[in-house]
């Protein structure tokens, strides 16, 4: 029972310190809107953006919106994390091959994905892909570099390990160094998201009918700045709950691999 209570009052006081930063927040917002008496049209009070969530639950957009750019999101997350931890694991088992690509990756890497928008609207039109496409584009180098990084930094005591059972590159590959690899290939997967999900407004801007860039875009000509700030929290909101989630995955794996 004290096992329990004691894990009961931790999990309380980190809803009590969640609570107590959003209200931190919120009051922080109000303050700046009082202070420096800014209009309602340039800065939403709490209670409009508040109601302006209630306006979109009401009419049924909510639920849509977020699905549709959680959707676009996972599928371009899942493409770039998919490619890049297939690529990054054979980029770093084969040194000469990385050594040869590597400058590419750091000549491309810096660039944003917003930089090749006209040529992703040409490439794909308008809809669903290129906004995946740029989801995927961001997300990918970053977990590319923390793969390759990953299988390059596997103790060399378990390739002794490897040699002196027999174990051929290939088993070797697959018995040892992608276990080795895999916890910090999470942390790879937390980098990605957080790329991923920058760009996730960036992506449905580009001719998409839906989404919560649509949202903020459509909001925006029609001069609604409360629902802009809403999908601003929506956002924000959406992306806290995927990167703690991703946290608790990210802890749960090194407590089992004893990392």
């Amino acid at each position: 029972m004290k096992g329990l209570f004691v894990i009961f009052m931790g999990r309380f006081k980190k809803v009590l310190n969640f609570a107590a930063s959003i209200a931190i927040l919120i009051l922080l917002w109000q303050a700046f809107i009082v202070i420096g008496r800014q209009p309602e049209f340039l800065m939403p009070s709490p209670y409009r953006v508040a109601l302006a969530l209630a306006e979109l639950f009401t009419d049924g957009w909510l639920f849509g919106h977020v699905w549709v750019s959680f959707w676009r999101f996972l599928v371009g997350y899942l493409i770039a994390c998919s490619l890049a931890a297939v690529l990054g694991v054979i980029f770093g088992w084969v040194g000469s091959l990385w050594r040869l690509v590597e400058p590419i990756v750091l000549l491309i890497k810096p660039i944003s994905p917003i930089a090749w928008l006209p040529f992703i609207m040409l490439w794909f039109g308008i809809g669903d892909a290129p906004a995946i496409f740029t989801i995927a584009m961001a997300g990918f180098f970053p977990m590319l570099i923390a793969t390759v990084s990953a299988v390059n930094n596997v103790s060399g005591s378990y390739l002794f390990v490897a040699a002196n059972f027999g174990l051929n590159r290939f088993q070797t590959l697959i018995k040892i160094i992608i276990p080795a690899s895999f916890p910090h290939l999470v942390h790879g997967l937390h980098s990605a998201l957080t790329a991923s999900w920058i760009f996730l407004v960036a992506g449905e801007l580009m001719g998409t009918q839906s989404g919560l860039g649509f949202l903020i875009n459509d909001a925006r000509q029609n001069l609604r700045s409360d629902l802009i700030m809403a999908g601003i929290v929506l956002i924000g909101s959406m992306g806290y709950a995927l990167d703690r989630a991703l946290t608790y995955l990210e802890r749960y794996v090194r407590r089992k691999w004893g990392a």
